[in-house]
């Protein structure tokens, strides 16, 4: 439950305050903490005898040893040096300083837990809002469930930097699902757009500088009830995907805002097979020299504005005309019509999540 670290990390404390000697043996009568070197792993069997018996506290050897319970049964042994009076003392406040501990790791450990299973909808609606009670989980409060995925394997220090973030521990949730990915469900004050917004960018940028990796930010929706965040969880987990294909330049994907995107996502790979060939009659979308495709998305950029797409690439208005008749001729599609501009930007999109999901079936990505 709580690592062997962290209990070591504790007697070592208590033995610079008191100067006594501290051993923590686990259910099986094993060292797994000590201040005396070299004795990690030892057995120790007259703590097996101890633990088995009916004593919470015994004094052998010059030692006082105190049991500590998870509930009703023995999690570890504390031994502190000594068998006078104070040491019966000191062993019994670090004793009750392990259990603060463990109360502490289970809770977390448990919550996390529910968190999870909460995000995977592997709970039923009635267990949901029971744990929620035993585990002082709020229920209708405004959440957000924020997906974080880094290009390294940085799980663990992403999960530490985000909890120094938000560190009420009895609102907001950090765990992982992978090594790769991280979810924070947030509890929000107001849930407008602006305050979330906000958030995800303190993320990227904290994580970006912090942590030293590159990492990829999707939002979900906001929800009321606790058992909607799973809802916002997929969200996220889509808003994730399709930022990928057609937003490769932002980190940062939030579901309200993905638009048409979210819908050719959804779209099954034979009718856009069947899309692209009425389009473009046989030619592909990368079929198109660079030149091409940059005007295109210049011209997309500037609401088809000729004036301000020629002005901003730098080149004569009739280049510009010239560029736009040349893709007339070979496609059909006049972009300075609006219908036909609206077909080829998804003609480009319905290629991007093509080439997508070829990559992703070939294990490419």
């Amino acid at each position: 439950m709580i690592s062997n670290q962290i209990l070591q990390n504790t007697i070592d404390g208590l033995k610079n305050i008191t100067r006594r000697d501290f051993n923590i043996l686990d259910a099986e009568a094993k060292i797994v903490a000590t201040t005396i070197e070299n004795a990690v792993g030892e057995y120790v069997p007259e703590v097996e005898s101890f633990i088995n018996s009916h004593a919470d506290s015994q004094e052998m050897q010059g030692l006082h040893y105190f049991k500590i319970y998870d509930e009703y049964l023995v999690e570890y042994v504390l031994a502190v040096s000594g068998s006078d009076d104070e040491a019966y003392k000191l062993g019994k406040l670090a004793a009750f300083q392990i259990k603060s501990l463990l109360v502490a790791y289970k809770e977390r450990f448990d919550k996390d837990n529910f968190i999870k299973n909460l995000l995977l909808d592997n709970l039923l609606l009635v267990d949901i809002y029971s744990r929620a009670k035993k585990l002082h989980v709020e229920n209708t409060v405004p959440r957000v469930v924020i997906l974080i995925e880094s290009n390294q394997s940085k799980e663990a220090n992403i999960s530490e930097i985000l909890r120094s973030i938000f560190p009420d521990k009895s609102k907001d949730f950090v765990t992982a699902v992978d090594e790769r990915s991280v979810i924070l469900v947030k509890e929000v004050s107001t849930g407008e757009e602006l305050e979330v917004d906000n958030y995800s960018k303190m993320i990227y940028d904290t994580l970006s500088s912090e942590a030293m990796s590159n990492v990829h930010i999707a939002v979900g929706t906001v929800v009321s009830d606790l058992k909607d965040v799973s809802n916002s969880y997929k969200e996220a987990s889509m808003a994730l995907e399709v930022g990928k294909i057609f937003n490769c330049e932002d980190n940062i994907s939030t579901y309200s805002k993905l638009g048409i995107g979210r819908i050719i996502y959804q779209l099954p790979l034979p009718l856009c097979k069947m899309f692209i060939q009425e389009v473009l009659k046989g030619k592909k979308v990368e079929n198109f020299d660079e030149e091409t495709l940059m005007t295109v998305n210049k011209f997309f950029e500037n609401s088809l504005n000729v004036s301000e797409t020629s002005r901003q690439l730098y080149i004569h208005r009739n280049t510009l005309v010239y560029r736009l008749d040349k893709l007339l001729k070979m496609t059909g599609l006049d972009l300075r019509k609006f219908d036909d501009a609206i077909v080829f930007k998804i003609t480009i999109m319905v290629s991007q999540y093509m080439e997508y999901m070829e990559r992703q079936n070939s294990g490419k990505l």
